[in-house]
Parts: C-alpha cells; structure tokens; sequence
C-alpha cells in the first residue's frame, strides 16, 4: 500500500500523493451468484482518491455516496448484476474543484470468489468523470471517446459489507486535458480508489 503524500489541487495549489495498491486473492470463476437481499442499496465511503499515476497527482474527495440496485435470488448472472444509478463525490481543494460522474448507470460486474474468504471480484463498468477547476478541465474515462467505457476493478467481502474500488485492474485514463499546469496528461493512467459500505450489507456467494 502507497503512503500518502498530499492531495492535488490542479489550480497551481499543489499537493502530491502516491496511488493506493491491493493485490487479488485466489478465487474461482463464478457462473451463477446468490445474493441476498439485493435490492435497493446505498453506499458510502469516507474517501475516494482519483490519481494521474504517471504524474503522481492525487485528487482526495471526501464523503462520496453511491446508489443504485442490486438483483436478488439465486442463479444470477454476475454480469450486470447492479445497476449504480447515482454518484457522487464531494473534493477537496483550495479553490473549487468539481467532479461529476457520466455514464450512468453505472454496472456492477461479478466473474470470481473466493469461497475461504467469502470475497467476490469483479468490475464495475460504463464509468466516466468529468473534472473542472479553474484553469483547468480534463476527463476520465476508458477511451477518448464521448462513449462511457471506463471500467474499475472492485472486491466485495460479505465479512465487512464493503465495495472496495481497486486502484488496479481497470482501463482508466485521462483525456481531453485542457491547462492544469502540467499536472494532467493526456492518455496518462488513471487511478480510482475507494472502500465503500453498502447498506443494507449483501450477502452475495457463488454458486
């Protein structure tokens, strides 16, 4: 796991951070899923970080909420087994930084887990963020393209009833970075990292 350096105010304000690291648990390809209650859920997190990993840049956003619902019953397919339908993230930085999620809904995709530690694995997808501050916008996503194709690698673990948010595993990059002194590149790897607790918890198994 990275140690924490600061946090990057891309508004000539600039604090630095390193990337949080997690690596993956043995776990089984899963066909089928159990998920119990399901339903409407919500979840929040106490931080979320947002990283240019090439430039060693760091976004800290505090309070972040998601909500959305999630399939209930036995033999479901882990594709699409959530929808995200709202997203939000509230940042942090000396003059006024915003991040807006795209894309929505966003979908929650389960493919392992790990029976031992009773932790699926998988994706959440359809992901984009558009970052504005002064002096500088830019945009986070899969491609270049207006499509939303970003993708996060994501853990859950019935234990905690947390949705970790891997910081590696996906597809994120920056795109269309316009000012930001350097602070941003275009096509630099992005990213988002976050430890989220649903409510109410799941108890999501395979098969």
């Amino acid at each position: 796991m990275g140690t924490r350096v600061g946090v990057a105010a891309l508004t000539g304000v600039m604090l630095l951070a390193m990337g949080l690291g997690a690596g993956p648990s043995a776990a089984a390809t899963a066909k089928t899923w159990t998920v119990r209650p399901g339903g409407a859920v919500a979840a929040k997190a106490g931080k979320t970080t947002l990283t240019d990993t090439k430039r060693h840049t760091t976004l800290v956003c505090t309070s972040p909420a998601m909500a959305g619902t999630l399939q209930a019953g036995s033999g479901l397919p882990g594709t699409g087994i959530a929808s995200i339908t709202a997203a939000a993230f509230r940042c942090q930085a000396v003059l006024p930084v915003h991040l807006t999620t795209l894309g929505l809904p966003w979908r929650l995709n389960l493919s392992s887990y790990d029976r031992r530690t009773r932790v699926a694995r998988g994706t959440i997808s359809h992901l984009r963020l558009s970052f504005t501050a002064p002096a500088c916008t830019a945009q986070v996503n899969g491609t270049g393209s207006t499509t939303s194709n970003g993708v996060v690698a994501v853990s859950y673990a019935d234990k905690t009833g947390k949705l970790t948010i891997l910081p590696a595993g996906g597809n994120l990059h920056w795109y269309h970075v316009k000012g930001c002194a350097g602070l941003l590149g275009d096509s630099d790897p992005a990213a988002l990292a976050a430890v989220y607790t649903l409510s109410p918890p799941q108890i999501i198994t395979s098969p």
